[in-house]
């Protein structure tokens, strides 16, 4: 029933617009283990099942999220899962390995708990737009709540313990959702991700840890936490997100100063593919979606907002696919429906008149 809730409601996190278009959304996200249980790398079948009833008890009331839902990821079906994983509400990891694993999920997905991935739980707090102390704070209600019912694995010398020794010390990541596509446009976008692992933050795709940055969509984050107050983490992402804006927002400057062709040519073509397409890839989808947002933000899209993209971004990915359709669909057919899908969604979307053939012309 509630996953059936989850895709009848738009995603929260994806709803508010963006300043400039550029960060999507954020989140913060805590590792904890629990005192007394082996961490899930290392624990049996009936450890993991035996950890999650006892945390089930713990989540049935918690006053800091009274709409709490528990999801027993064993008793949903595959496609449920995927759904979960698309929404960014369970990892590629929790959806593979179901078993003694489980999802506590609130306020239409802005809050949510894994159970049972890499360790005893995954807190996650996500707003749309930048706000790192906003979803910081959220979570850190819900941790120590959480913390005055259980006893956490910690150590005195180095803090919260965790089954990777990257997460070891505050155990938080904060991240943002950065769509950067002026970067892209501009053969820029891999110095900078090389320069961002350099400097101790990590750059992931759409969907997270080994995916690829489908619809120019970057996750950027810090990568330790040991030796870091959370007031420390947080500041840290924010000079790096501002920095990384103010890089994109230069370089879309550029591309209408000096390639404007180019820009309107990407967003043209887009639009064209998207009005007639009889097969849209996944892949493709993201890519063409993503065209059209810069276009928008440009001014050379009408009658659709970020948001709106945003949702279809995610509505049209094989999860949501399948369950709206209420069936399993192979590839072939996943991309006939994806293609109308896109085509329906956006059917209020117009190109600005004179943008095809607009040649070297200015906005």
């Amino acid at each position: 029933m509630i996953i059936e809730q989850l895709v009848r409601n738009s995603v929260a996190w994806l709803d508010s617009p963006a300043a400039h278009g550029v960060v999507v959304s954020t989140r913060a996200r805590l590792a904890r283990n629990i005192s007394g249980f082996s961490f899930p790398p290392a624990a049996g079948e009936d450890d993991r099942k035996r950890l999650r009833q006892t945390l089930r008890s713990v989540f049935s009331d918690l006053k800091t999220v009274p709409d709490a839902v528990f999801v027993d990821l064993e008793t949903i079906e595959a496609v449920d899962r995927e759904v979960l994983k698309e929404r960014r509400l369970i990892s590629s990891e929790l959806a593979d390995r179901p078993e003694g694993s489980a999802l506590v999920v609130a306020a239409e997905g802005r809050f949510a708990m894994m159970i049972n991935e890499e360790d005893h739980l995954r807190l996650q707090s996500m707003v749309s737009g930048f706000h790192p102390e906003e979803v910081w704070q959220a979570l850190d209600a819900v941790d120590t709540e959480i913390e005055s019912r259980v006893e956490y694995a910690f150590s005195p010398e180095l803090g919260y313990l965790t089954a990777c020794p990257t997460n070891v010390g505050t155990g938080l990541r904060v991240s943002a959702m950065m769509h950067l596509p002026g970067l892209r446009l501009t053969e820029e976008v891999d110095s900078v991700v090389k320069g961002l692992n350099a400097t101790g933050f990590e750059v992931r795709g759409l969907l997270g840890e080994g995916t690829a940055a489908y619809g120019n969509m970057f996750q950027v984050s810090n990568r330790a936490s040991l030796g870091l107050s959370e007031s420390d983490i947080v500041a840290s992402l924010k000079r790096m997100v501002n920095d990384l804006t103010e890089h994109e927002m230069n370089a879309r400057a550029r591309l209408i100063e000096e390639d404007s062709l180019r820009l309107f040519d990407q967003v043209a073509r887009s639009y064209a593919i998207v009005e007639h397409a009889g097969l849209l890839s996944s892949s493709e989808a993201l890519d063409l979606l993503s065209a059209l947002r810069l276009g928008r933000e440009m001014g050379l899209v009408r009658g659709v907002s970020d948001s709106l993209i945003n949702q279809v971004m995610l509505l049209t990915q094989p999860g949501h696919l399948q369950k709206d359709a209420g069936r399993s669909l192979e590839s072939y057919e996943r991309d006939q429906v994806r293609a109308s899908s896109v085509r329906n969604r956006l059917r209020g979307m117009r190109l600005r008149p004179g943008v095809s053939g607009a040649g070297s012309d200015r906005l």
